[in-house]
């Protein structure tokens, strides 16, 4: 897959959980296109790793790698066509911003899931995780986003044996 360096989108959204105040600036960004595949999921948890590693922050794969699973999931599922994830890291306040576009320009819509749905938790688990997360529409479908709290340097990736 492709890289290329982007920055942030500045186009104010419709926001689930607000962002922070102040103006952030992008330091690093880069984005890759996902076809419409499953096999795009697993994928897009491999390059957001690889990322987090060449970034210096393991310490936050864990909950990225979730989070990404989730969204790019959701774009997968609910749209036709390719989707493009991007991740932009603002060392200055330790933000690690994720964006993944889709054509469908339908806003994510939060439920509540039944014990036994084996779906329907994604949203309740990025408001759980993410610092601020959030979806706007694009004029070809929509964006929607999250941000975490990154740690630089800070230990190896939880999944490693004990």
């Amino acid at each position: 897959m492709n890289a290329s360096t982007v920055a942030l989108a500045s186009e104010p959204g419709t926001f689930r959980r607000p962002a922070r105040r102040g103006a952030r600036v992008a330091d690093r960004g880069i984005s890759w296109v996902l076809p419409r595949h499953p096999s795009s999921v697993p994928s897009a948890r491999r390059l957001v790793l690889s990322q987090l590693a060449v970034w210096a922050l393991a310490g936050s794969a864990d909950d990225a790698e979730l989070l990404v699973s989730e969204v790019v999931t959701n774009a997968l599922r609910y749209t036709g066509g390719a989707v493009r994830m991007t991740l932009c890291l603002c060392p200055a306040d330790g933000t690690l911003r994720c964006e993944v576009e889709d054509a469908d320009p339908t806003l994510p819509q939060s439920r509540q899931a039944c014990e036994d749905d084996e779906g329907g938790r994604g949203l309740y688990m990025i408001d759980l995780l993410a610092r601020s997360w959030g979806s706007h529409r694009t004029g070809t479908g929509k964006t929607v986003w999250f941000e975490l709290h990154v740690r630089p340097g800070a230990g190896q990736h939880r999944h490693a044996d004990i």
